[in-house]
């Protein structure tokens, strides 16, 4: 099967994968080759966060770097030429196990499985303001590691406060000329010894007590406009790039009461992938994991495809 959907679809698929970012499309690239029946659904765009990020430059076998949208089409073309189908959706409804099968319902439909791999992501949270989704990948980022590079010599800023903004922060200086963070309050909410650390680097600047009220570019991020917490007085403090560090979000409601999750919201498994649901997986950055990146997330990928081919093997 391909993404062709005029192909005849199986009423019971082998494997049904929510999600078609690094983790999801890799694990449909080894259910396939195992020639299991395997249908991928895809919000929006194949790739996630991965397809908005301009350049990817630590995901092995492309030194020059790679175009996140680029690398998230290979992965799809490499899933559709071993016979997974992608099938786009816009949103997942919920998922139902009656006599070992899973249904997932869909605003395309309801679509059952002997085996689900939950890969369904997470999002950054927003500040929801002008200039933020028109610049994302463009200026925009929430992603240091994926991004950095691309702003040597550059002055940008940090939205944050939090353990991830300053440590991400810091990250930064070994590329940009000045790392300006911005927080709402006038003290940090990061660990002390992080704090030591970032105050004694003099390559970050602080901005306390503001928010951002706008992003302001052309083709790419020239400054933020900032609103002054304990004033309300508004200046703009001209930089090239900005990465929002102010949290992150599980896509996992529609599998609330389903598996188990933690007090964030994320997916727990055990060491093989396995939810407390039987037959139903998760991998990437929806699961309870230490890291969250491109090539982690596509060996999760493989390991919960492998054992869920062993699931199917007992099955039958």
């Amino acid at each position: 099967m391909s993404d062709d959907t005029s192909a005849a679809a199986p009423a019971v698929y082998d494997a049904v994968v929510i999600g078609a970012g690094p983790a999801g499309m890799t694990a449909a690239i080894y259910l396939a080759r195992s020639r299991r029946s395997t249908l991928v659904l895809e919000r929006q765009m194949a790739g996630g966060q991965m397809a908005v990020t301009e350049l990817i430059e630590n995901y092995p076998g492309f030194p020059e770097g790679i175009g996140g949208f680029e690398l998230s089409d290979r992965m799809k073309q490499q899933a559709v030429k071993f016979g997974a189908e992608i099938r786009e959706i816009t949103m997942v409804h919920g998922v139902e196990t009656h006599d070992g099968v899973h249904r997932v319902r869909t605003d395309q439909g309801e679509f059952s499985a002997r085996t689900l791999l939950l890969a369904p992501g997470r999002m950054p949270r927003r500040l929801g303001v002008p200039g933020e989704s028109e610049f994302f990948g463009h200026g925009v980022s929430s992603c240091a590691t994926c991004d950095g590079a691309l702003y040597r010599d550059r002055t940008i800023a940090v939205v944050g406060g939090g353990d991830t903004a300053v440590e991400e922060g810091m990250f930064l200086t070994k590329f940009a000329r000045t790392v300006h963070v911005i927080h709402r309050r006038e003290e940090l909410r990061c660990a002390p010894i992080a704090q030591e650390r970032a105050f004694g680097n003099e390559k970050m600047g602080w901005v306390w007590n503001s928010v951002v009220r706008k992003i302001d570019g052309d083709e790419h991020v020239t400054g933020v406009e900032l609103e002054d917490t304990c004033t309300g007085a508004i200046t703009t403090l001209p930089v090239e790039g900005v990465f929002i560090f102010i949290g992150q979000i599980p896509n996992t409601d529609f599998v609330r009461g389903v598996v188990d999750l933690d007090d964030e919201g994320y997916i727990v498994t055990d060491d093989e992938l396995r939810t407390s649901r039987e037959g139903i997986f998760a991998c990437g950055d929806a699961r309870v994991s230490p890291l969250k990146q491109i090539s982690w997330a596509s060996a999760e990928g493989a390991l919960a495809a492998v054992h869920m081919d062993r699931h199917l093997d007992a099955l039958e």
